[in-house]
């Protein structure tokens, strides 16, 4: 029994050193190099913090693009998906019902049109991106209550747009706080 309870407790205390010092130092120093020291990209208009770039927030008032549902209320300290399953009765539930709050929102939009982010949360639950067609499918009713131009704001979205990472990695996708900003600073 000596022969491999010293051997484990040994392991042990390498691994307890190892994960709770040498491992945490690491990526300590390697948010160090990261913008903002990993503290986060704050967005900030007229000198004041409105949001960060890789959170999502809430926007539901009909003159802004709305973003990805939020399983945890986009509350950062407690990031997270629902782990619900697609065929679970309350999943469901909350799908519908966002599908009929989008549909309320936007009549003329048909429920089959309505992409997949904007009535299913992401995985963190604070996803602060939206796909090109889920911005462009909200378009003619943020010019309706604007009063501007469809195709200004078009081309807005399109401005806003971000690649693939190193344009292979992901889809084209739009950060709903930055192109939020630019709506109210258009005129």
């Amino acid at each position: 029994m000596k022969q491999h309870i010293l051997p484990a407790i040994r392991l042990t205390l390498v691994c307890i050193v190892f994960f709770c010092g040498v491992y945490t130092l690491a990526i300590y120093g390697i948010a160090q190099a990261a913008p903002a020291k990993g503290k986060g990209e704050e967005v900030t208009v007229n000198n004041k913090t409105v949001g960060y770039k890789l959170i999502g927030q809430s926007f539901t008032q009909d003159k802004y693009f709305w973003g990805r549902p939020s399983a945890v209320g986009y509350n950062a300290a407690g990031s997270g998906g629902s782990n619900k399953g697609p065929s679970n009765p309350d999943y469901l539930h909350d799908v519908q019902s966002r599908i009929d709050t989008f549909l309320v929102h936007n009549p003329g939009i048909k429920k089959e049109d309505i992409p997949s982010d904007l009535v299913t949360a992401s995985g963190s639950g604070e996803d602060p991106d939206i796909s090109v067609e889920a911005a462009s499918i909200q378009v003619k009713r943020i010019a309706a209550v604007r009063g501007i131009d469809g195709t200004k704001i078009n081309a807005l979205v399109t401005a806003n747009t971000e690649g693939p990472l190193f344009g292979l990695f992901g889809t084209q996708k739009v950060n709903v706080l930055k192109l939020n900003i630019a709506l109210d600073e258009m005129k």
